[in-house]
């Protein structure tokens, strides 16, 4: 079939798997060129949500820096004669491909992170392949979550609180200025939200791995957060998701004890923002990422996933016996970003944008190029004419 780019409200509807092949190969021979400074790294490592953004990004880098042998636990569509898998199953299946053809182990297990029955197969993976694992990466993005006691399904949605929330966003497809109204959530949807996005699922992972034993002494487990500029604090930090993430920061404290047993310890890093799968359907949030592209490329600043975790295991996990941390215990690689000649250089072009106009002085073309990249499009290097089937790659 010729495999087309389909978006639908910002998200894209199919994967192309040649495309896939090319991101993967090229992150991995941007990091092949990187020095392998700091270290010990991890040997055996498990990404929960390892095929796509961050999550990827910290297979890939524990692999090419440690030679790691990783598992990846991730919830995918997979491909038919007719239809494209999503883009995590193409790049799960590339990616391991080429850690095997290094000697490397790397598996996947596919299916719903939240579910005792996938923790209780990856638990028999780890004590099988691995034995033990040294870092546990937690970077699960999901819009919904069902208990694995009651049975019962939370959704998580993006929402102000307390009110009502009007700003600027960018329509990625037109280029256009307009207007986002996000009308305010719910105390139920609050509370939905940190049952998915936040922190308890990390701690049943670790919980669960250490009643079995396999958790190393000295493991790392970090989970993935984010804080941003003010102008995005209603619709993110001080939303429902921002909730979440507060959770998630809780329980790195809670988890923290528990560790204590194998001397390991547990860590939130607040990243860039970046475009992924997810970023790209936050209202507000595109117009941010277009304006921070483009000023943080012109300074030399700017960096995708790949960049930001290799300068996480190099700078802060792995670099001394201490672990650089602010003030609540957060690993901070959003430095560059909350610089403060960085934010008052977005903040002077967010203030010339107008609605209904085409956004000014905005790296908008970065943006959908990184979209595109993602899901295996863009690409002059792949025939998107040719004739694939979606279920080889």
């Amino acid at each position: 079939m010729i495999i087309t780019k389909k978006i639908l409200r910002n998200v894209s509807l199919t994967a192309h798997p040649v495309g896939c092949a090319v991101f993967v190969k090229e992150q991995l021979a941007w990091l092949e060129k990187q020095p392998k400074v700091g270290g010990p790294f991890p040997k055996r490592v498990l990404v929960i949500g390892g095929s796509t953004g961050y999550g990827l990004a910290s297979r890939m880098v524990a692999t090419m820096l440690g030679k790691a042998a990783t598992i990846n636990v991730s919830f995918e569509r997979e491909p038919t004669a007719t239809k494209t898998a999503t883009p995590g199953w193409y790049n799960t299946h590339v990616f391991e491909k080429e850690a095997h053809k290094e000697g490397l182990f790397a598996k996947s297990v596919f299916g719903d992170a939240f579910s005792l029955a996938i923790k209780e197969e990856t638990a028999a993976l780890i004590a099988k392949e691995l034995g033990q694992i040294d870092l546990l990466v937690y970077s699960l993005a999901s819009p919904l979550r069902i208990d694995p006691v009651t049975g019962e399904t939370y959704r998580s949605v993006l929402k102000p609180i307390g009110e009502d929330y009007q700003a600027l966003s960018v329509d990625v497809s037109s280029g256009i200025i307009e207007t986002a109204v996000i009308e305010k959530a719910t105390d139920a949807q609050v509370q939905e939200t940190v049952k998915v996005m936040g922190g308890e699922d990390w701690q049943l992972w670790i919980d669960f791995l250490h009643e079995k034993k396999l958790l190393a002494d000295g493991v790392k487990t970090v989970a993935y957060s984010y804080i941003g500029p003010e102008v995005t604090y209603p619709v993110y930090r001080e939303g429902t998701i921002g909730k979440a993430k507060e959770d998630l920061e809780r329980t790195a404290g809670e988890l923290n004890q528990t560790l204590s047993a194998v001397g390991g310890a547990a860590y939130v890093s607040v990243n860039k923002a970046l475009v992924t799968r997810a970023s790209a359907v936050i209202p507000v949030v595109p117009l941010y990422i277009a304006l921070l592209y483009k000023v943080m490329k012109e300074k030399g600043l700017h960096e995708e996933c790949t960049q930001q975790i290799y300068r996480l295991f190099t700078e802060r996990l792995y670099k001394n016996s201490t672990v650089p941390v602010d003030h609540f215990g957060r690993i901070r690689l959003d430095d560059w970003e909350m610089r403060d000649d960085i934010q008052g250089e977005v903040e002077r072009r967010w203030n010339l944008q107008k609605e209904g106009t085409a956004l000014i002085e905005g790296d908008l073309a970065g943006f959908r190029d990184e979209y595109d990249h993602i899901h295996g499009f863009g690409y002059p290097s792949v025939d998107y004419n040719a004739d694939v089937d979606p279920r080889e790659i």
